[in-house]
């Protein structure tokens, strides 16, 4: 007979093993089939991939221009070598027509990435509306993954610009895709904000922290080194996609309703008003970030640490200003517009302020300002489009957080190739005192959301209305029909009226309603 330490015993052992690892996968599989623990997921992959998406815009902040300057001074020295063997004549005027053209070069390359998502935003909309947000998402990362390798191992200007331009198409489906997806999973107004708001956490952590990242492996490893870390980033977040949604496997969007059209979401009057001030608010970032380095060294004969740390400290207030935000909106959530408001007129004053700073040390101040209102006007705004989404339209996110995308990349795609000449023929005094003018001019038209917000409070008592978890498609006239079982129609007359741009579920239900019950509902 064999013992326990005998062949039996040893198959027995480990038969014994493999049934708790089956049992162990089977309770992990069942984990992560329950919404709330799936959901939480979802948000780190999609926090991870917004990390990612601006960590790849900022990170060529401090590589390209030199990576540029060495290979333009090599090419021209090996063009003068050829040409004029024997003589230096006008090698001055050489000079400076060269670093002219590197800096029309450099900010081509970097607003290509934002023109390219302007122009594709539309089109990813529409298709996020048509198949879901999975495999949009995954689209993006795969992009992304793609064009990251690219510039790594990119050695001339035209493949530079061919891995940029591609990184804006990643960022046109995975920005947007990731975004809807958070507003679809997290349909009550306090957690939406809450998701939303850490999501916009990942995104200024992302922009603040890639120069000083890049810099220093460019510095002590390479040009390489930091978009190879990057794309093994990406490939292991779109792992984690394939691994926990299984986009391919995924039935849900065979029941998913048809999405409102984004040029019907563009002319509704209150998405035009978040979209615009979400421009506005994010026009003095992406005017700086091209132009206040050389600024600063100019003026304040900074050094290439400060340069590099301009925008790090900003990081702090920028987190702070998404905590408040989502803190006041829980609790005062008919006050979104007045946050964004205050957000912009924080802006403005801030904006004003950057060229009366004489050191790096007060420049810190208005800096994280600039940041502090951008957190306030975005936080409050963001979950006020997928709310004006539930109540005035269809609950299909696609198309409206397309539309955010899109108002982000104007201003992104105007910063590198207009702030530049801005400060050529006006100065920088005059395009810092602009664009803090144009924002506190805006504040003012967030007063027309004040009747929007007020929505909120009856909306948020879905949760008591619905016999099952909300899963943000067509909530609101699944609420509305408990409510009118409950309570009549009579709360549909203290909801803002829907005019004709919007999709009107209250009218649908009550002719459907006297239809079938005859007198009792007229």
């Amino acid at each position: 007979m064999d013992g326990e330490g005998g062949p039996s015993g040893l198959a027995k052992s480990a038969a014994v093993k493999l049934s708790e690892m089956g049992e162990r996968t089977k309770q992990l599989g069942t984990a992560m089939k329950d919404p709330h623990q799936q959901r939480r997921i979802i948000l780190v992959i999609v926090c991870v991939a917004l990390l990612l998406d601006n960590m790849l815009y900022m990170v060529i902040v401090p590589i390209i221009p030199d990576y540029l300057a060495d290979l333009e001074s090599e090419q021209s020295e090996h063009v003068h070598v050829v040409m004029h063997p024997n003589t230096s004549a006008n090698s001055t005027s050489q000079d400076k027509s060269n670093k002219d053209n590197l800096d029309v070069q450099i900010g081509v390359l970097f607003a290509s990435k934002a023109i390219l998502q302007l122009l594709v935003n539309p089109l990813s909309g529409t298709f996020i509306d048509r198949v879901g947000y999975d495999i949009p998402l995954l689209i993006g990362l795969t992009v992304m993954f793609v064009s990251t390798c690219i510039f790594a191992f990119g050695e001339n200007y035209a493949t530079l610009f061919a891995a940029r331009s591609l990184q804006g198409l990643g960022s046109a489906f995975a920005d947007t895709s990731g975004i809807a997806m958070i507003a679809d999973k997290y349909t009550e107004e306090a957690e939406r904000s809450r998701a939303l708001g850490i999501a916009l956490a990942f995104i200024s952590f992302g922009s603040l922290v890639a120069p000083p990242f890049g810099g220093v492996l460019y510095e002590f490893a390479g040009k390489r080194v930091p978009f190879i870390v990057l794309a093994c980033i990406c490939l292991v977040d779109g792992l984690m996609l394939l691994t926990v949604i299984k986009p391919f496997s995924n039935r849900t969007r065979e029941n998913m309703p048809v999405g409102t059209p984004i040029y019907r979401l563009m002319i509704d009057p209150y998405i035009a008003v978040v979209a615009g001030a979400l421009t506005v608010c994010n026009i003095p970032l992406a005017f700086l970030e091209p132009t206040i380095a050389n600024w600063m060294e100019t003026t304040m004969h900074s050094s290439q640490w400060e340069m590099g740390l301009t925008w790090l400290p900003a990081f702090f207030p920028h987190v702070l200003g998404v905590y408040i935000t989502v803190k006041l909106a829980a609790q005062h959530p008919n006050l979104q517009w007045f946050y964004g408001a205050v957000g912009m007129v924080i802006i403005g004053a801030s904006s004003c302020t950057v060229p009366a700073c004489k050191t790096f040390g007060q420049l810190i101040a208005p800096l994280c300002g600039i940041c502090f209102g951008i957190a306030l006007v975005d936080t409050a705004l963001l979950p006020t489009l997928a709310f004006l989404v539930d109540v005035r339209h269809v609950s299909v996110y696609g198309s409206v957080y397309a539309i955010a995308d899109i108002s982000y990349s104007v201003a992104y795609a105007m910063g590198p190739i207009v702030a530049g000449q801005i400060v050529h023929n006006r100065g920088f005094v005059q395009l810092n005192l602009g664009m803090g003018l144009v924002n506190v001019l805006y504040a003012p038209a967030l007063l027309l959301l004040r009747n929007v917000c007020q929505m909120k409070p009856s909306y948020s008592e879905r949760d008591n209305l619905l016999e099952e978890a909300p899963q943000g498609l067509y909530d609101t006239i699944k609420m509305e029909e408990r409510r009118a079982k409950k309570k009549g129609y009579s709360s549909a007359g203290n909801c803002l009226s829907v005019d004709e741009n919007g999709f009107d579920p209250f009218r649908a239900q009550r002719s459907l309603s006297e239809e079938s019950s005859g007198p009792e509902y007229t």
